[in-house]
């Protein structure tokens, strides 16, 4: 039977870019907690059409998933832009979107309310949500979280600017076969911990003064992880996070650049009890192995729950690099 698999999801909701540092490091803190990452683009989105108004966005043909390019010749790269579109006193709004990677004009009549005019949509810029923090150098202050990248319709979201929070984990759904379940979450405080710098295809990566307490443990050699066991850190409830048995079934390349080099299998009563196995939200959770931080969990095959893949986590630092 041919197996099928997703790539976990994060609780998704800033500062400029800034130089990111070469990670030499080999002791590093296996972190396990989940953080809230909102990441942004120069793109406003139709997130969902407005209960009461939405005809208005409807009538005029605009569908959840378009990009707003320009509204009356100008350019669209903020929810800003798209408001002041919406003061200037125009009784139409000539739109230019983008869908399925062609572009489409409309011609929307905003509808007037008490608090002035509306289009009957939600925007979306950029992609917010929950995922896990792998590693954490106390040294530098760095980390890195998800061990895949945030993506959009897209591909890989160009991120211009993102921002991490405090998170908690207020609720778990448990995975069945095809259908993965999921770590939801909330935002402990609107005060961002830490800005973050990079998006690449093997994580997501910052740096915070706040940081993680833990004992630092070194980076395993890619010669050095072998199949048995192994456990991964990871937080399922409101507490700290903790450590669950899994199984290394394989070991692929690690020129691998799907973020897949070892299947895994989790063997942990408890974190199968609790979630089913590996689930959305627990991207980024550290593997360890023989006393050492291997790598981050970051798929989970959907007719499986109990099996997922993760990538070495020297690949993760030299992306971060």
């Amino acid at each position: 039977m041919k197996r099928h698999f997703s790539r976990l999801s994060f609780f998704i909701v800033l500062l400029a870019m800034l130089p990111v540092r070469a990670f030499a490091a080999q002791y590093l803190v296996p972190v396990g907690q989940v953080i809230g990452l909102q990441l942004y683009n120069d793109t406003v989105t139709v997130a969902a059409y407005d209960d009461v108004l939405g005809g208005t966005a409807k009538n005029a043909g605009l569908k959840i998933g378009d990009t707003i390019v320009k509204i009356n010749g100008a350019a669209i790269t903020c929810a800003e832009d798209v408001r002041a579109a919406l003061n200037s006193g125009e009784k139409e709004l000539n739109l230019t979107v983008s869908r399925g990677g062609k572009q489409r004009e409309l011609t929307l009549t905003p509808t007037q309310t008490e608090d002035g005019p509306r289009m009957g949509v939600y925007l979306r810029q950029g992609i917010a949500g929950i995922g896990t923090v792998t590693w954490y150098d106390p040294d530098t202050g760095a980390f890195g979280a998800l061990g895949h990248g945030v993506c959009d319709s897209g591909g890989l979201l160009k991120m211009t600017r993102g921002s991490a929070y405090d998170a908690a984990v207020t609720e778990v759904k448990k995975g069945k076969s095809g259908d993965p379940g999921q770590l939801k979450g909330t935002a402990r405080s609107i005060e961002p911990m830490a800005p973050l710098l990079r998006n690449t295809a093997q994580g997501v990566f910052g740096v915070t003064a706040q940081g993680w307490k833990g004992e630092a443990l070194p980076v395993a050699e890619y010669a050095q992880i072998h199949t048995g066991p192994a456990s991964i850190r990871a937080q399922t409830g409101s507490g700290q996070a903790q450590e669950y048995s899994v199984e290394i079934l394989k070991i692929y390349p690690q020129t691998r650049t799907d973020c897949r080099n070892f299947l895994l299998k989790v063997t942990d009563p408890d974190l199968l009890s609790t979630t089913g196995g590996i689930v959305q939200g627990m991207s980024g959770s550290p593997i360890l192995q023989d006393g050492q931080l291997i790598g981050a969990v970051t798929h989970v095959l959907v007719n499986d729950p109990t099996m997922g893949y993760g990538i070495y986590i020297q690949n993760m630092l030299d992306a971060a690099a």
